[in-house]
């Protein structure tokens, strides 16, 4: 382990936490506290169409009701566009990125995976895609091993600023745990597949990159996990000692002794956290 653990939660403020959210804010949580770490917090806010008034706040209480607080002071995504765009300008500057103005329709066209076509353009308009240089297709996995993704989508040239101005999820997410010296991702299955572009970024970009733990997604049936755009229902917080238990036995990890101070029941959850323990299952179905 690195001598300074520092492990984070990031959900964007979409909507409330859900169980689904719930169980990757424990299991990471747990995981960096198992190892005397630090937990930090990151509001991922720079998608505003999909954000809702309030649910930001909504997140960090209820996190608190469960025990679950965070070192230092929250970052929030959208206080960060000028590092965006330094970076992005570099990329263009260094002929690493280049507008690209083709349509999902073309892209399926192509077979599915960008084809590269508009780097010779030059248009000046559209979304921005990175040259993928890297092109990284597998990494370890903490809990599940080695993780392979297919080459042609590995070597795709990806957007990292969409073509309605917004930032784009891969470059931002890179940039910001660079920039909190996060050391370990935690997180949902669903993301397997992208930690090989963000792990290409980090080779462009030549940072270190993290480690990573993929923790399975709480799904209702096959390939449909818990999400709020699935309007998963928000957990509990003020009767939250359920909900905690729930999500310990859904990470197969012993369950805790129940107490009115539910920061008590976490210090135990933590004391007998066990990572070899979680499934290696990309998904689990709950009822």
């Amino acid at each position: 382990m690195p001598s300074q653990y520092l492990g984070r939660f990031a959900p964007s403020p979409s909507g409330s936490l859900h169980f689904g959210s719930l169980v990757a804010a424990l299991g990471s949580y747990l995981r960096a506290r198992s190892v005397n770490g630090k937990w930090l917090l990151r509001i991922e806010d720079i998608d505003p169409p999909r954000e809702v008034a309030g649910a930001a706040d909504d997140i960090m209480r209820t996190l608190e009701a469960f025990g679950l607080y965070w070192d230092e002071t929250a970052l929030y995504q959208s206080q960060r566009i000028d590092a965006y765009e330094a970076q992005l300008e570099q990329l263009r500057l260094n002929n690493q990125a280049y507008y690209c103005q083709c349509t999902r329709k073309q892209i399926k066209a192509m077979g599915g995976v960008y084809d590269g076509r508009c780097f010779e353009t030059r248009s000046a308009q559209g979304a921005i895609r990175v040259r993928n240089s890297a092109g990284v297709s597998q990494f370890n996995d903490m809990l599940k091993g080695q993780v392979n993704t297919d080459a042609h989508f590995a070597k795709e040239d990806f957007i990292i600023k969409r073509s309605d101005g917004l930032q784009a999820y891969q470059l931002a997410v890179v940039l910001d745990d660079a920039y909190q010296g996060i050391t370990e991702v935690v997180r949902g299955s669903d993301l397997l597949e992208v930690t090989c572009r963000q792990l290409s970024l980090y080779q462009i970009f030549e940072l270190s990159a993290p480690n990573w733990i993929h923790l399975p997604l709480a799904c209702t049936k096959p390939g449909f996990k818990l999400s709020k755009q699935n309007s998963a229902t928000a957990v509990d917080a003020k009767h939250p000692h359920e909900s905690l238990q729930l999500a310990l036995q859904f990470l197969n990890q012993k369950t805790v002794e129940y107490h009115t101070d539910i920061s008590l029941m976490i210090e135990q959850a933590v004391k007998q956290f066990q990572l070899k323990d979680i499934s290696t299952e990309n998904e689990i179905l709950i009822k």
